[in-house]
């Protein structure tokens, strides 16, 4: 039984459909309806959509509740759900964008974490994997990204220390750090992006799919076996040199 946050589009869309295409039971979480709808339908392979916000406590504990009622079990979550920020240096930042992107990429992370951690430890068999999405953020900021990269640097700790707490209850953690997916949040790097020498260039950028693919590799995997960190990019974007 696998759990997507942010299944309504790009990555989360993507990594959903090709689990279920695996022999996965999916269920599709987000926090509108009709996207989710629309990912259901365009599958051959039934997944259940459920509305839940993953910045709310409330929400994510009924969210996972409700997949314990109906499935018994959770073997993987793949924390997917996300927001970007406009470029701005951190004194051109606001305190309610920062909190904003916090809520979302941190605590909302942290949040399904919980509650995933603690059916899996629970649960017989006891175990399960989770899967966060960090992005190359966690380790190479853009310019005028201060709230987006310190987020995802405080996923990759999230990541190791949910590893290390797991291991006396077969939880594997791991963290999928994403390069420019063609998705709707990466349509400016098709039209130019700033980049740290000043300049404005054109980024290539790559089939979600292949994004997905890496996602089912790694949710593949038994317990014994874990993929801590993985980066799937495009191949010649400007990530290695960058900065």
């Amino acid at each position: 039984m696998a759990l997507v946050t942010g299944a309504g589009s790009g990555i989360g869309a993507a990594a959903a459909t090709a689990l279920a295409a695996d022999g996965w039971q999916v269920v599709l979480a987000g926090r509108r309806l009709e996207t989710l709808d629309e990912v259901a339908a365009g599958s051959p392979h039934q997944m259940a959509a459920v509305v839940a916000d993953v910045t709310d406590e409330g929400s994510v504990h009924d969210l996972f509740a409700g997949v314990v009622e109906r499935h018994g079990r959770l073997d993987l979550l793949f924390n997917n759900a996300g927001r970007g920020i406009s470029a701005a240096t951190p004194d051109e930042t606001t305190v309610a964008e920062w909190r904003a992107v916090v809520e979302v990429n941190l605590t909302g992370v942290f949040l399904c974490t919980r509650e995933a951690f603690g059916i899996m430890r629970r649960q017989s068999p006891q175990g399960g994997r989770i899967i966060n999405n960090g992005s190359i953020a966690a380790t190479a900021p853009r310019p005028g990204s201060a709230a987006y990269s310190a987020t995802k640097h405080a996923v990759t700790g999230l990541t190791k220390a949910t590893s290390l707490d797991g291991r006396p209850y077969r939880i594997a953690c791991g963290q999928i750090d994403v390069g420019n997916a063609a998705t709707d949040m990466t349509e400016p790097m098709a039209a130019g992006i700033a980049q740290p020498d000043g300049s404005v260039r054109v980024e290539p950028r790559m089939d979600v799919g292949d994004v997905a693919r890496a996602v089912v590799y790694m949710a593949s995997l038994p317990l014994e076996a874990n993929v801590l960190t993985m980066t799937v990019m495009a191949t010649t974007m400007p990530l290695i040199g960058r900065g």
